[in-house]
């Protein structure tokens, strides 16, 4: 059975007219921070197992940026919301 994502604007999809782009929860540093801080950043990453936020692209469909949490273990999907309205709501 294929793995299915429900895209709030598109509605349920198989997960193959999405792309993973990865972890969505680092932060950016300040531009002005110091190199140990951009390197941690672009270099350094968790590899946790379980229940992950990540950053997917509806590409097939209605090409939005996604936040998808899901269990990287299981394959189990628990919350899909629209990128743009998530960051918009923790501004």
């Amino acid at each position: 059975m294929a793995s299915l994502i429900s895209c709030p604007h598109c509605g349920t999809r198989p997960k193959e007219e999405f792309y993973i782009r990865g972890d969505a929860t680092p932060v950016r540093p300040a531009p002005l921070a110091d190199d140990e801080a951009w390197h941690d950043y672009v270099h350094v990453r968790a590899n946790p197992r379980g229940r992950i936020h990540e950053h997917w692209h509806h590409a097939a469909g209605c090409r939005r940026w996604l936040v998808v949490e899901r269990d990287n273990f299981t394959h189990e999907v628990f919350a899909v919301t629209d990128a743009a309205a998530q960051k918009e709501g923790a501004a």
